[in-house]
This record gives C-alpha cells, structure tokens and sequence, in this order.
C-alpha cells in the first residue's frame, strides 16, 4: 500500500466508559488507512490497523490519541501517543477488561485508595503511570499498546526514543529546517477558529505567538497571567512578546482570592491527586480566553524538553565530569577525603565534599539527591499507618527502569527522554489539557508536533547544550525572530507564589491550615509535622516549604470530594 503525508483526523469518543474508546487526532501515514479513517471514521482505521500486530501497525500513527476496544473473537487492542497527550485507564475484573480515559469513571464505592500511590504522590508531586491513586486501576504509559485476550493481559511499548545522530548537516541547514518544521507544525494545529495561545512571556510561548502569526498570516490572540508578588510577575516579558508581534494581547492577576474559590474545583477536576502549581494560573489563562470565545488554545510545552532547557541537564553535565577523574584518584584520595568530618567546616571545601558525595550516586537517582519528601525526612513527616503500607524505593526503581530504556550513549539525550515520561507525560501535559478542559477549552502542543520530536531526536547533542548553554540551537536558530530579552531571561513560567501568599492571606492560610490537619486525621502525615510546617517552616521559607504546603492541600482537597471516608486510622 503507498504511503503519502499524513493528515490530521479529529476522532470523537463513541463512548465515555469504554465500548469502544476513540480520542484525539491520529495521523494515519498509510494512504489507506488515511481514507479509511476519512470515509468510515477513526475507529475502523483503527480496527484495521490493529487487526494483526498491534506494535508494528501503531509505528505507523502519529498525533495525540488514545484508542480501545472489543473485538468480535473476544480481544481487546489499547493504546495511547507517545505523550500520552490523551490519557486511557482500565482495570481487570472477574476476567473483564474495562476502559475509561479517566481512572475515577473505572472506580466505584467498593474501590480502594492505593497507599502506595499516596506515597508516589508525595515524591513525584503527581502519580505517574502506570499506576493510579486507585487499587487495580491502572494508566497506560505513553508510547504503550496493551492488548487483553483469554484473561492475559499484556502491556509493551509500540515505541522508545531512540537517537541516532545525523551528522554533516550545517546549522544552516539545520536552522531552515527547524523553523519550517516550526511553522508547520502551528499551521497544523490551527483549526479555523480564533488562533490563540498561551504567552508566558518564556521562550515557548513567545515562539507559538509568533509563529502563529506565520502560520495563520494574522496575529495571534495571547493571553497571560501575572501575579502583584515580587519575584514571580513575569508580565513584563509577555507584554514584550505580544508588542514585538503584534499579538492581541489578554492579561488576567491572579489573587489570594481567587486561590481560596479555585483550589477545591481544580483540585477535584482531575482524576487524581495533582501536585503541579502552575495548574492553578493555567486554569485562569484558560478561563479568560474562554471567556473571550477562543475554543482552542495552543501551548508551547515541550521546548525545553526537546532541544535541552532545564538547568538539571547543565548541572548533571558537571556531575557527570567526575566520571573521568581517574579511579585511583577518586578511591584513593577525593572520596575518602569528602566524608571526613574536617571538610564540613570550611565553606569551600563543603561545597567540594558535597559535590564528590553527590557524584557518586547513579543516575537518575542523583536527581532526586534534593527531594523535599526525604529533605524533610519519612519519619518525621509521614505516619507509621502509611509508612507500613508503602515500598520507599519504588519510586526509584520506576525510574530506573525508564532511564534504561531510552537507546542513546549520550547523557543530555537519556535526561531528555526521562523527562518526555515525567516531566511531560505524567506532569505538564496533564496540567495544560486538564485545567483547559475545566475552562472549556480545548488545547494543541505544537512543540510536541512528530516531526519536530524526529528532529530533536538526531540533532547533535552538542546544539542542545554547549558547554553549559541550555537549548543552545533552538535560541540561536530564533535569535532573529525572537525579542533578545527573551532569548536571555531564565526559564520561569507561570509560577505560583503560594507559599507567599499561604503566609501571609488568612483565608488561603486556613484552608490551608484545614486541609493539612485532615490530612493528618486521615493517618497520611503527623500531626506534629503540620505544627511544625505551617507555624515554624513556612514563615521562616515560604517559597520553598510552601510547595509542600500545596501538595498537600491539593491530595486532601481532591480526597474530600472523590474519597471522603478514606482513612489510614481512625
């Protein structure tokens, strides 16, 4: 059969709780499958496609999608993007395989909160799949096809990143390419309604509003959320970003006040426990664009995963130094001498000390060396009620596993697809379709676009970081289109000054207050740990001890409304 470029194709689901399951915009590259799914639909692509060898077929399909269903011999086929950009649940019972795109429509009232993914929770800041916050109820992992056939049930990837670098290309060359594929993958989001996207004011953001423009040949609609807190307002660069193109611009400050009405409708609309910050100022960029009569926004996540942006690739590049000290050097003299009580008193050789110590542990678990959950330590914190039901190391054999599994030589390429699972799979993606679905609005990931992800995966190392240059290609191949303040601020974002404001606003500080203490009556943390949080730690560090702060009200917040009568004791 030939194969010709594949096109976009909106699927609608045919059903909510799993007969069959039909998410998202697939890209069928084989023509005839592409016509299949044009003149029959989605869904009988899919059954076509699936029909014999599920991994092999699902190589052939691009875009955003979940997709499940029953066969008439008795199998079932699923299967998710490899983002996971739309989510599939499902659960086994009595021999029966159920699906849903959300865990809590596979739950009933005989369904059991999972300690162990309370536990996750806390470490990760959100649960990442394939488990749930739910007992028997399961996430598939992007990349992932299941197929469930006489009571078995079997799980694999259909695809891994792999990097194979190409080598000879000018940046030039490179250049053209990748703002072509730029454009393109813009163009290919804009759906004929008012084109529209987050601005942040970052690099991302900035480059979806211009590249909107290019796309669309008309500026674009941006819309940007600040907050009146010093240190966290980035308003500055996003008026810059909407002036340099001309967008139409669309500012919205975020309140205490808005934080006491939204946290409990946030908090209940996903389908779990959600830790990230920035969905509470996402939810008010989408409600405001909403409100405005935009009906899909685009969102700039992905950059820095892709071409190299977050400061841990730099600062594990320096760990990584240590390795080519010689061994002898290393057993010999600076180990040995790093753990000697003398080094800890002197600021300098401290800082040298800690740096051997760190170096020493094995990715990715050198990643997790400043976790908040051990930093403020399990005993202290947590109770022996949840302590007994949880394995404390599984998060890092999670990990493990998924650092292995990328096939690349190159550490900033192995960082780079361990955070295509958990930085975007599991935490900002969620948050970016989750909050936009509340506001109502749907939400495109141009960044994330198949082609652009080819691209990153043969660009040389070397252009995602030089030297410690973060995302050293993408900002020099836009250095022309792109306002030079914005290209050399640092990476913020849409942060949330909740500590700050946790600290100092009542009503935020008493529900916050109230949420940790029945948190704490669950039998999840101690009672003295909360004392010690609100009252002594906060004020003292609201910026940093107030993310745990979040975390925790936003699992109790959530269990209030979807498992209220879940306890550890008591």
């Amino acid at each position: 059969m030939a194969a010709l470029s594949p096109r976009s194709i909106d699927c609608d689901p045919v059903s909510a709780n799993g007969f069959p399951l039909n998410l998202g915009s697939p890209q069928f590259s084989n023509a005839e499958l592409d016509d299949l799914a044009r003149s029959q639909g989605c869904l009988a692509a899919w059954r076509q496609a699936l029909a014999y060898n599920a991994v092999s077929a699902l190589a052939g399909v691009t875009g955003d999608f979940a997709v499940a269903f029953h066969e008439p011999g008795g199998r079932t086929l699923m299967a998710v993007d490899r983002f996971a950009i739309r989510s599939l649940c499902y659960r086994v019972d009595a021999g029966t395989l159920r699906f849903a795109a959300r865990a809590d429509e596979l739950a009933d009232a005989l369904t059991e909160i999972d300690p162990q993914a309370i536990f996750d929770y806390l470490y990760f800041h959100i649960i990442p799949s394939p488990r749930t916050i739910y007992k028997g109820i399961f996430r598939l992992p992007p990349g992932h096809c299941a197929v469930f056939e006489n009571g078995q049930l079997t799980v694999a990837p259909y695809w891994t990143a792999t990097f194979e670098v190409q080598q000879g290309a000018s940046f030039g060359d490179l250049k053209d390419e990748f703002r072509q594929l730029l454009k393109d993958a813009v163009a290919r989001q804009l759906d004929g309604s008012k084109a529209a996207c987050f601005l942040s004011g970052g690099t991302d953001s900035s480059t979806m509003a211009g590249m909107v423009a290019l796309a669309s040949g008309k500026p674009a609609a941006t819309y940007s959320i600040g907050f009146d807190e010093q240190g966290y307002d980035e308003m500055a660069f996003a008026r810059l970003a909407a002036k340099h193109f001309h967008t139409e611009h669309h500012e919205y400050y975020v309140t205490p006040d808005d934080l006491v009405r939204s946290i409990p409708l946030v908090a209940a609309h996903y389908d779990q426990p959600f830790g990230n910050s920035s969905a509470l100022p996402a939810y008010y960029c989408a409600r405001m664009a909403r409100a405005d009569g935009v009906s899909k926004l685009l969102a700039g996540d992905g950059g820095d995963e892709l071409f190299g942006g977050n400061t841990r690739y730099a600062k594990q590049k320096v760990f990584g130094w240590y390795d080519h000290v010689p061994a002898r050097l290393r057993t010999g003299l600076l180990e040995p001498v790093s753990r000697s009580s003398v080094m800890n008193q002197i600021p300098l050789l401290r800082k040298g000390a800690s740096y051997v110590n760190q170096a020493q542990v094995a990715m990715p678990d050198r990643m997790m060396t400043y976790n908040l959950l051990f930093r403020l330590g399990l005993d202290a914190m947590l109770t022996p009620e949840l302590l007994a039901q949880v394995d404390q190391q599984d998060p890092s054999r999670q990990q493990v596993r998924v650092w292995a599994q990328a096939r690349t030589d190159n550490l900033v390429n192995r960082m780079l697809a361990f955070d295509w699972r958990y930085t975007l799979a599991d935490c900002d993606l969620p948050k970016v379709v989750g909050t936009a679905d509340l506001a109502g609005v749907a939400v495109g990931f141009p960044l994330l676009d198949d082609r652009l992800l080819a691209f990153s995966q043969r660009l040389p190392p070397s252009y995602k970081l030089k030297g410690l240059k973060l995302r050293w290609f993408f900002k020099e191949a836009l250095r022309d289109f792109l306002p030079v303040d914005i290209i050399a601020k640092k990476k913020q974002g849409f942060g949330l000054p909740f500590g700050v404001w946790a600290n100092a606003h009542p009503a935020l500080k008493a529900l916050a207050a109230d949420s940790l203490y029945s948190l704490a009556g669950r039998g999840v943390v101690r009672d003295d740990f909360v004392k010690n949080l609100l009252d002594q730690r906060l004020p003292e560090h609201p910026g940093y001890y107030g993310e745990m702060v979040w975390i925790l009200t936003m699992l109790e917040q959530w269990l209030a409304v979807k498992a209220p009568r879940f306890r550890l004791r008591g």
